[in-house]
């Protein structure tokens, strides 16, 4: 049998599966008492349609083998219960996003590699189905007038939606799962970062330094930003701020908070900013931001700069350097008009570290840099650069390897260091060899 042979035999089994599974999806619906499952939870409710419908199947039901039955349940009970032929992705612990480019086409990324899956949606009808389905458990709504959606799914994934006309090929859906909080011992051993870093970051969040953690999409901030909280004292008042909320923070002192979008009316909105705002009357002792995306970064700036050290946020940038520009662009976005020079000053004065992060193409995340903000009041951004990760060259293998390489620390991050009574192993400048003199000396 030819390939076009074998494609044209598993759309026909596809398609049968399909027929089989809507039929009996139906059958299910005329047998089951919906009020009486409203008042279950939802794994009372599993059993339930599962019980229901393994009767059916018995009494008049196609001849299958057990697995292709219990395939088939299973099936129908995601159907009707969570998000349908997706279930079987969210389960499986090693894909960490699902990308679904209309009702045929469905990728996920699994260890930073991305790659499709035989999975489909029976129809685009299908498609909408499970997005309404997403959508509503979060009080949101797409249609046409409101095509964008960003929402969260209560087991904690990030959910983004956008649909016709906006996207040309069909609904698309985006969810990003996010791994149990890694401690950044776990980060070590996982190579993003080496011992003498996670000492060095450690002292910094300990000494209460601003910190800016930055990096490309999917470089693993969000992951990153977890661990390095957790190196907060468990005694501090921690205030998260996000606009879907991401972060999984242990200590036992924290409050999330996350922005709302408009209702129907358009009105109702409670954006990353106001939140800002709204946490300085919190008697934060931390102020964690999930990203600075807007205005609101003009305030967190002025929050680290009135006293709320320690902070630490998250920003879109190529490079340790670019993150800086893109902090002074987009303190610029707020309705107050600052010269540059000024806004050089908030950010001089307020931020104190950048940890940058890459995904490297063989998909490993890791620190490739951190670099002291050394720059003071207006003048020009400077960075001294702490530590970075010298790639070794390419094997057979396509594996990126290499070394993480310290370097001196500036004399004023020393002292803080050293007043908040935190000492770590740190880059000493190197000592100059004595050299002879053309008279036999030393010099």
């Amino acid at each position: 049998m030819g390939l076009r042979d074998r494609l044209a035999v598993d759309e026909q089994r596809h398609d049968d599966d399909n027929d089989l599974a809507k039929t009996y999806r139906e059958r299910l619906l005329e047998e089951v008492d919906v009020d009486e499952l409203a008042r279950l939870s939802p794994s009372q409710r599993r059993v339930r349609l599962e019980r229901v419908l393994s009767r059916i199947l018995s009494v008049d039901g196609p001849v299958l083998s057990a697995r292709e039955r219990g395939a088939l349940v299973q099936r129908i009970t995601d159907d009707a219960l969570g998000l349908g032929v997706l279930e079987p992705l969210l389960a499986d612990e090693s894909v960490t996003e699902i990308m679904v480019n209309g009702s045929q086409d469905v990728f996920v990324e699994r260890y930073g590699k991305v790659e499709r899956v035989p999975t489909r949606f029976a129809s685009v009808e299908q498609l909408y189905q499970t997005i309404d389905r997403i959508v509503s458990q979060v009080n949101r709504r797409v249609d046409e007038s409101s095509p964008m959606v960003d929402a969260r799914l209560p087991s904690g994934e990030r959910v983004n939606v956008i649909i016709p006309p906006l996207a040309l090929d069909g609904p698309t859906l985006t969810i990003r799962r996010f791994p149990t909080p890694f401690r950044m011992g776990e980060l070590v051993d996982k190579g993003t970062l080496d011992t003498g870093t996670a000492s060095l970051l450690g002292a910094c969040v300990r000494a209460r330094l601003n910190i800016v953690v930055s990096g490309g999409t999917g470089s693993g901030k969000t992951t990153f930003l977890n661990a390095l909280s957790g190196m907060i004292p468990d005694h501090e008042r921690i205030v998260t701020i996000e606009d879907a909320a991401e972060l999984s923070l242990q200590q036992s002192h924290v409050v999330r908070l996350e922005s709302r979008p408009a209702n129907v009316e358009g009105r109702g909105a409670v954006t990353v900013r106001e939140l800002v705002r709204n946490t300085l009357r919190m008697r934060p002792d931390r102020i964690i931001v999930g990203e600075v995306r807007g205005g609101e970064t003009m305030d967190m700036l002025q929050a680290m700069n009135t006293g709320h050290d320690g902070s630490v946020a998250t920003v879109h940038a190529n490079t340790a350097r670019d993150a800086l520009g893109r902090l002074e662009t987009l303190a610029s976005m707020s309705e107050i008009e600052l010269p540059a020079a000024t806004l050089r000053d908030q950010i001089n004065s307020a931020i104190d570290l950048i940890v940058h992060l890459e995904r490297a193409e063989d998909g490993s995340r890791r620190v490739v840099e951190v670099q002291a903000v050394t720059s003071q009041r207006r003048e020009e951004f400077a960075l001294t650069p702490l530590v970075r990760f010298a790639r070794d060259p390419i094997g057979p293998d396509r594996t990126v390897t290499g070394t993480f390489v310290p370097s001196p620390a500036p004399k004023q991050l020393l002292e803080r260091l050293h007043r908040a009574g935190e000492t770590v192993p740190v880059a000493e400048p190197p000592v100059a060899e004595p050299v002879e003199t053309a008279g036999g000396g030393t010099r």
